[in-house]
């Protein structure tokens, strides 16, 4: 395959595009699409399939609630009233009924694993011509095949039933996450979101009773414009956590298809241990964090607050018990270990973004083959002892890449300020090598230096001593 161009915004400083093509080479990221793989796209935009299996579901009113700039929608909603409970359509762009086995297409998605991120720098598991275009849920009048869910729930979010089909559907409108939090907040919400925060907090509830956890740490965000990056720390809006239960209760619905049916593909988290939870309960108590002995860890991580130093500190420390996620599959016969994800008290599968990540193909066409009594395809059981793999080594690869573009990121926002002394609290200590994480608020970065016996959630000084840009490589040391 010919060595491609990485798509880099022509703001960006020559530097930091230098950087990103190392890390390219660096990672093995596939940057560009082969000349068959294009042709293939461009061949679905001028001659698209009939989908002569699909229910012409269109007059559903669905939405789509994304990030503002996302192009590749792979998800809409609607939610209504049904008696005293809830009735969920949850549209999943049917990748299946675009990219077919033997393709070139998904030869290169195999390759890929999963779409990769960087502001101006966005590595996609498909051509933008598919995934932002003919393949995405776009409010633009047209009707695009969808594996559609609808779930049922009674007036407390409990699921009472769901379906699962081939479908025609059409989005009605193309919704931001500030836009939908917005309305919602003034009660002008769209009429097909506008039960979201209902549906949201009472699923939310569901998961606190059966001991799910989320992690409530502040995202770092890279921001390109006005010709470079910002960084900056921000929680979620509520609606994006609403929205995100929806997925999960997608996700959760596919693991009990799948596991019913005795094939398929779920995403596993293996439970903490109980010492690497009785470390962090000693941790919250040397950071001066009250955790009653009464008190799950479950309950005790949705109380911390990430304003507030400690707290923060300890939901660093959460994140450590939170590894060893990954993919089991099974055609036959269940493997005789838990197939549970621990983070979520229940079994998982993703469905919900086959636009981004490659398992998600495979694992609707299970599930809608379960749903509609149909023998699941040979192409799918074929591949299922494969796929754990292809997805872990993607995986490793997306985390490697996006702690990298982070790197870069925080190396330009701070290029001009070598010097400076700072503002930070240190939220994380390596027991092993002594390194700490020190937060710094304002520019939103983290530094990584000795922490030098300092104890997490104390407040500190550190000065900037060297940015190599191209390098993504910033030197802090402890101010006096």
């Amino acid at each position: 395959m010919p060595r491609g161009e990485l798509k880099v915004s022509p703001e960006i400083p020559r530097a930091v595009v230098e950087g990103l093509e190392l890390l390219r080479s660096r990672l093995g990221v596939p940057i560009g699409f082969p000349g068959d793989v294009l042709a293939e796209a461009e061949n679905l935009q001028k001659d698209p399939p009939s989908f002569p299996r699909h229910a012409d579901r269109t007059a559903v009113e669905l939405v789509t609630v994304d990030p503002a700039s996302s192009k590749d929608l792979d998800q809409a909603v609607r939610i209504e009233r049904s008696g005293s409970g809830y009735r969920v359509h949850y549209a999943i762009v049917d990748v299946a009924a675009w990219v077919g086995p033997g393709s070139a297409l998904e030869a290169e998605a195999r390759r890929r694993g999963e779409t990769l991120y960087a502001p101006g720098a966005k590595v996609p598991l498909y051509p933008d011509s598919f995934s932002e275009e003919i393949g995405s849920l776009l409010a633009d009048g047209r009707p695009r095949p969808a594996v559609l869910w609808t779930h049922d729930l009674d007036a407390d979010g409990v699921p009472t039933g769901v379906g699962v089909e081939r479908a025609l559907v059409r989005s009605h409108a193309k919704l931001s996450y500030e836009e939908v939090q917005a309305d919602v907040n003034a009660g002008r919400a769209h009429p097909s979101v506008a039960l979201l925060p209902v549906v949201g907090e009472l699923r939310q509830r569901l998961e606190a009773e059966r001991g799910g956890v989320s992690l409530n740490l502040p995202g770092q965000e890279i921001v390109a414009g006005n010709g470079t990056w910002l960084t900056r720390f921000r929680s979620p809006l509520p609606v994006e956590r609403h929205n995100a239960q929806i997925s999960l209760l997608t996700g959760m619905a596919a693991a009990e298809l799948m596991v019913g049916a005795a094939v398929g593909i779920l995403r596993t988290l293996p439970a903490a241990a109980p010492e690497a939870v009785d470390r962090l309960r000693i941790s919250a108590g040397v950071l001066g964090v009250d955790w009653p002995v009464a008190q799950s860890y479950p309950d005790f991580v949705r109380g911390l607050e990430p304003g507030e130093p400690a707290e923060l500190a300890v939901l660093a420390r959460c994140t450590s018990l939170f590894r060893g996620a990954g993919y089991r599959s099974f055609d036959g016969s269940l493997p005789g270990d838990d197939l549970g994800h621990s983070a979520l008290a229940a079994r998982y599968s993703h469905v919900t973004a086959p636009l981004r990540r490659l398992v998600d193909r495979f694992a609707s066409e299970i599930c809608v083959s379960i749903g509609q009594g149909e023998p699941v395809p040979g192409w799918v059981r074929e591949n299922l002892t494969r796929l754990p793999g292809l997805m872990a080594a993607s995986n490793r690869r997306a985390r490697a890449w996006e702690h990298a573009v982070v790197d870069l990121a925080e190396a330009l926002v701070l290029q001009t300020r070598v010097g400076e002394v700072f503002d930070a609290v240190l939220i994380d200590v390596n027991p092993r090598s002594g390194m700490g994480t020190f937060q710094i608020a304002d520019p939103a970065v983290e530094a990584k230096l000795p922490a030098e016996g300092r104890e997490p959630g104390r407040a500190v000084r550190v000065r900037l001593d060297e940015v190599d840009l191209s390098e993504g490589r910033t030197v802090f040391s402890h101010a006096v």
